[in-house]
């Protein structure tokens, strides 16, 4: 199909949904193709995704699958000597399975056997022994700050009383260099009038 008045067009190759422009020696050509290839390559880019969509969901499904099954198989086996009956419920076998494990051990079952008034007791025992040891380490501590304090009290005793001895001293030898001088001064004058002469 040819179409005039688009001479020295720069369309060449331009689709318009279906049909190509052509330059042709100055005249304008349409040209049909099948426009599969357009449709084929937008559905193949939509497979590749749903592919790639579908295997990150599988992966975030079964990675903590796996990591608690790995998980499960690192925990070691239990002991118990628990007998499964299918008739019961499950509620029903884990209280029996409770009640069966660590019928064995007798520390087990002598604690299993207390009551909560002896659990409340020993804990309140706990609690008098801790509050004990505590009473008694602040009492310790505290004779040990009367006894410091009293030596210090002491010690400071001994020092007043030096102190004062010292200015009792002090006072003592200012009175005698007091009479000394008085002295010193009465004999000059005597030796003034004798005539005596520096």
């Amino acid at each position: 199909m040819e179409v005039k008045g688009y001479k020295n067009n720069d369309y060449k190759g331009g689709g318009y949904g279906g049909y190509d422009y052509l330059h042709n020696g100055g005249k304008g050509t349409f040209m049909a193709y099948p426009s599969d290839h357009r449709s084929s390559s937008r559905g193949t880019v939509r497979f590749v995704l749903v592919l790639v969509g579908l295997f990150l969901v599988i992966y975030m499904v079964t990675t903590p699958t796996l990591r608690h099954s790995k998980a499960l198989s690192s925990c070691p086996p239990c002991f118990c000597d628990c007998e499964e009956d299918p008739m019961f419920s499950p509620i029903d076998i884990l209280n029996s399975s409770l009640a069966d494990c660590g019928k064995n051990d007798p520390q087990l079952n002598e604690e299993m056997k207390k009551d909560i008034a002896t659990l409340l007791a020993e804990e309140i025992n706990l609690q008098k022994n801790v509050t004990d040891d505590v009473l008694n380490r602040t009492k310790a501590l505290i004779m040990s700050a009367k006894r410091a304090s009293s030596h210090y009290q002491k010690e400071s005793e001994k020092c007043n009383i030096g102190i004062d001895t010292c200015e009792g001293g002090r006072e003592k030898a200012e009175a005698a260099l007091i009479e000394e001088r008085k002295l010193s001064a009465l004999w000059e004058t005597r030796a003034i009038e004798f005539g005596w002469k520096d």
